[in-house]
């Protein structure tokens, strides 16, 4: 079982963003408790992929095909640290 911590920044967008959203990331929530963030490789909807540049050591999964959710594993321990949950610029 993993830990899974939400920032506060995470936790103010998630009271904004839409149901829809806020189903598919309980869902992420979910499936990186039990299954742990190798779980979501397996999954190829999620695309799941390391981030670059500011972000680098954080990683990203497709909510919808607007919305991601940024995280990081702290440490090599079963502890996942969610960054932010936002709408993608393009």
């Amino acid at each position: 079982m993993w830990l899974l911590l939400e920032s506060r920044l995470c936790a103010k967008q998630l009271r904004k963003c839409p149901k829809e959203v806020l189903k598919q990331y309980e869902a992420w929530k979910s499936l990186v408790q039990t299954s742990g963030p190798q779980a979501l490789r397996r999954i190829p909807g999620y695309r799941n992929h390391a981030l670059k540049g500011e972000w680098k050591g954080a990683r990203s999964s497709y909510l919808t095909k607007k919305w991601r959710v940024l995280y990081g594993v702290r440490d090599h321990a079963l502890e996942i640290l969610v960054l932010e949950v936002n709408p993608h610029e393009y």
